[in-house]
């Protein structure tokens, strides 16, 4: 059956209008779909409305089959005469005889309220004073410090004196710029951002909350971020001012991004434009579920793969996005990985789950796991290894690890301190799940102890080690992100930990209410001890090449492990690290409840880092020898 090409994916050219500016918008925004096929449809409607949602259609358009593209498919196309703009649109295709319901099709960039229907907007006019100069913050990939965050748990409670509280635009107010600058990280990832589906952004008063994995319109900002979900150039105009202002602040943007699944399948854009064209179905013709949310999309086939090329490409060109984080990588094809990345420029930093939630129909030695990282230069994947050496297995919130003071998982911090890169120190044997080394650069591993899913570190903390102390928990927590800041891999934390913020246990809060995923911002004067660690531990990595050498021979020349204790991990980075203005720097990770020592070579050393205090300039000093280490705590010191 040969393919119907459809030029314009939404409505972006079908429409000619007497309006240049939305003309030339639409002319330039049909150009990024130009490959999307249709099946067999039998006929395209187009209809256009007065408002985003309700009401009755003031024009029904059927679309027409005319010429062929370069490819030699057929066009649908239809010429509308008038100014269009401020109008909404929607398609409706006909397969089998029965037409698939009204959407905003599959290039839409702006939408009505909930992205029913798309709008037909001046995007030029969405664009913040001074958009044209907006640039992103030069920053390699080793020296990125990452901050995940969810839009409305950063800035919904009282305590956070920010106005625009679960908008974009609370991230552009000074206070929350003070933050990010002076807790010292350079790169803030958001939780999904585009229009997702699962809240409905006309009853924003319900409060309704969700994480946003439920994708609906790929290439549109979320609504309910915005000030007024109604006004189609609201969320656009909202999300490029929140950009620019971190832009301006030396931040880079990375968005969360779900093209492994769709809310649902019979209501989803793609089966209403070209029905079970981007889902994998297994061989029973069931459709598979490799993302855990009942379907998968079909990277592997060609018109997922443009269409996911061409989005990434739009948000960078259009809203100026430095980097995306992958939902589920490991339900993506290495093959599309890859082209995603051949086709964006080189510093937009690209990361993923390398895994998925279930199995899927395509075959795993082809799938963008963990364990495939090497076939895949120039991206990254979350280290669970170390993570769960850290805290315990994902599978069981009671079971401890190496916090808790028990011995086994030694060589898995070892593999997450040097970027999962082959290290001739290293023991991938007894590694908890990487029996090999899964990475060819260590900027392509994302050390981390905790994110948006399962518990959070305090949480964590307190259901593995019953009984635990404040003054236990706390530094456990530093001790914790200590492991994850000198590793080589790319830092990262959940948005909150530096105020030691807590979900009341609760694992999955996906959709749990603000009282559960709020970030108590009281939390600064309760505990100043906590952030004040953090940011001096990400000022000490920044200021220091040596932590972040970024290339897997120099990480193999400089570090070197000391004998392993029982749930003690010690480390030398030999001096001549390029740039570095340290000699040789030590770092001892003890996660015993007992003082241990580490023998050193005699010498004259500076501390910097003991119990749950840091100061570049000194601490107190050492002589080498056997060094004692507190208990529950690293200890950091150089000559």
């Amino acid at each position: 059956m040969k393919p119907i090409h459809m030029a314009i994916a939404a409505i972006a050219a079908l429409l000619t209008t007497a309006h240049s500016n939305a003309q030339v918008n639409y002319t330039q925004a049909s150009t990024q779909f130009e490959t999307i096929t249709l099946g067999d449809a039998q006929a395209v409607k187009l209809r256009i409305y007065d408002n985003g949602a309700g009401g009755k259609p003031v024009k029904t358009v059927q679309l027409k089959k005319r010429g062929n593209d370069k490819n030699g498919y057929p066009t649908w196309d239809a010429l509308i005469k008038g100014d269009l703009k401020g109008k909404f649109y929607t398609l409706d295709v006909k397969y089998g005889g029965q037409y698939r319901g009204e959407c905003a099709g599959l290039g839409a960039k702006a939408v009505g309220v909930n992205g029913r229907r798309g709008a037909v907007i001046d995007m030029k006019s969405t664009d913040p004073a001074g958009w044209e100069s907006d640039v992103t913050p030069d920053i390699a990939a080793k020296d990125l410090v990452l901050y995940e965050m969810h839009h409305r748990d950063f800035s919904i409670d009282a305590s956070s004196s920010l106005n625009n509280k679960g908008k974009f635009l609370a991230l552009a107010e000074p206070r929350a710029i003070a933050h990010l600058k002076a807790l010292g990280v350079n790169a803030v990832h958001m939780l999904p951002s585009f229009d997702y589906a699962s809240v409905d952004e006309s009853r924003l008063e319900d409060n309704k909350y969700n994480w946003g994995y439920d994708p609906l319109n790929y290439n549109v900002p979320e609504g309910g971020y915005s000030t007024d979900p109604f006004n189609p150039a609201s969320r656009i105009s909202e999300f490029k001012t929140m950009v620019q202002a971190l832009h301006k602040a030396g931040i880079k943007v990375i968005l969360d991004v779900v093209y492994n699944h769709t809310f649902n399948i019979d209501g989803s854009n793609f089966q209403r434009i070209m029905p079970d064209e981007f889902f994998r179905k297994n061989q029973d013709g069931t459709y598979s579920d490799g993302s855990g949310c009942g379907n998968e999309t079909a990277s592997d086939r060609q018109v997922m793969r443009d269409y996911m090329v061409e989005s990434v490409k739009y948000w960078v060109e259009e809203y100026h996005i430095d980097g995306f984080r992958f939902d589920l990588m490991g339900v993506h094809d290495i093959e599309t990985m890859n082209a995603i990345r051949a086709a964006l420029p080189p510093h937009i930093y690209i990361y993923g789950e390398g895994w998925s939630a279930g199995s899927c129909a395509y075959p795993h030695e082809k799938l963008g796991m963990k364990a495939h990282i090497n076939q895949m230069p120039g991206i990254a994947a979350f280290s669970d290894d170390i993570r769960d050496a850290l805290r315990g297995p994902f599978s069981d919130d009671t079971k401890p690890a190496f916090l808790a003071g028990l011995p086994g998982n030694e060589e898995s911090i070892k593999m997450g301190i040097v970027g999962a890169i082959e290290h001739p120190q290293v023991d991938y044997s007894k590694v908890n799940y990487s029996k090999e080394p899964w990475t060819l650069q260590p900027t392509q591993m994302i050390s981390y102890v905790s994110c948006h899913d399962d518990m959070c570190l305090v949480d964590r903390l307190k259901a593995s080690i019953p009984g635990i102390t404040t003054d236990e928990l706390i530094r456990l927590d530093l001790l914790a992100q200590t492991a994850v800041f000198t590793s080589q891999g790319v830092p990262f934390m959940l948005s909150g930990e530096e105020m030691l913020r807590d979900k009341k246990g609760v694992h999955n809060s996906y959709e749990s209410p603000d009282s559960i995923n709020h970030l108590n911002w009281t939390n600064l004067e309760t505990y100043p001890q906590v952030f004040n660690y953090y940011s001096r531990l990400i000022a000490l990595r920044k200021n220091h090449p040596a932590f972040h050498m970024g290339d897997a021979q120099l990480v193999r020349k400089h570090v070197e492990f000391l004998p392993s204790q029982d749930a003690l991990v010690a480390f030398r980075i030999k001096a001549g690290a390029p740039g570095e203005t340290w000699g040789d720097i030590y770092v001892v990770l003890n996660g015993s409840k007992r003082v241990r020592t580490v023998n050193v070579p005699e010498g004259n050393y500076t501390v910097v880092c003991r119990n749950i205090s840091i100061n570049e300039d000194g601490i107190d000093t050492t002589t080498g020898g056997n060094v004692a280490v507190p208990a529950q705590s690293a200890l950091i010191f150089h000559n």
